[in-house]
Parts: structure tokens; C-alpha cells; sequence
């Protein structure tokens, strides 16, 4: 059984950071593509990051270029979101997702990923 797992979310004051970690399990994690995702209130769920096993991270979002930072570790089957500079348009709840890559070692399109954890909150604000 696939599970993700999320945790790390919180309440932070902007300018803040939080390191936002997944758990995944029930797959081979080396050969999927591993990504974070976000949903406001009243707005639609959209990409952040995403990451696969010998491959550069990319960067979904232009707002969080150089804040936020992902990364993973096979050998703890786990993914990380370390955010910095924090503000409240990044106040959402945080979703880690799995899906495998697509030839040529790429990852899929957001609405593809296919595996879904529960979410962890995070809230900016003072």
C-alpha cells in the first residue's frame, strides 16, 4: 500500500521557515517522481516542486524560487520542503505526491501524479 505521509507544517511569522518533510512507503521510491503541492482557500491545488532520483529539482512556482528549496533521501524514502522568507500568499495546506517518471526520467504533469498524502498546514502570519 502506497502511503505519504506529511509533516512539519505549522504556524510561522513572514519571514519565517519550516521544513516540511514526507514520508513515502508501499513503492519504490528511486523510480518515482516525488513533488509538493499546494492548495488555498477557494483556490485551485498548484505544483511547487518536484524532484526525481538523479535529476535536478524543479521549480514549479516562480514565487518560490530561491526561497523554498526541495530535496530528498533515498535512504530514508523521504522528500523535504525547506522554506525560508516566508509570507502569507504562501499559507495553504501542503500536500506531498508520488508518481512514476516518465521515459526519459521525467516527471509527470501535476494532474497526473497519481499518489496523494494528507496534507500539512502551514499558516503565515503575525
Amino acid at each position: 500500500e502506497v502511503q505519504l505521509v506529511e509533516s512539519g507544517g505549522g504556524l510561522v511569522q513572514p519571514g519565517g521557515s519550516l521544513r516540511l518533510s514526507c514520508v513515502a512507503s508501499g513503492f519504490t521510491f528511486s523510480s518515482h517522481c516525488m513533488g509538493w503541492f499546494r492548495q488555498a482557500p477557494g483556490k485551485e491545488r498548484e505544483g511547487v516542486a518536484s524532484i526525481v532520483t538523479g535529476g535536478l529539482p524543479n521549480y514549479d512556482l516562480d514565487s518560490v524560487k530561491g526561497r523554498f528549496t526541495i530535496s530528498q533521501d533515498n535512504a530514508k524514502t523521504t522528500i523535504y520542503l525547506q522554506m525560508t522568507s516566508l509570507k502569507p500568499e504562501d499559507t495553504a495546506m501542503y500536500y506531498c505526491a508520488a508518481e512514476p517518471v516518465r521515459r526519459g526520467g521525467h516527471c509527470p504533469m501535476s494532474h497526473e501524479f497519481g499518489h496523494w498524502g494528507q496534507g500539512t498546514q502551514v499558516t503565515v502570519s503575525s
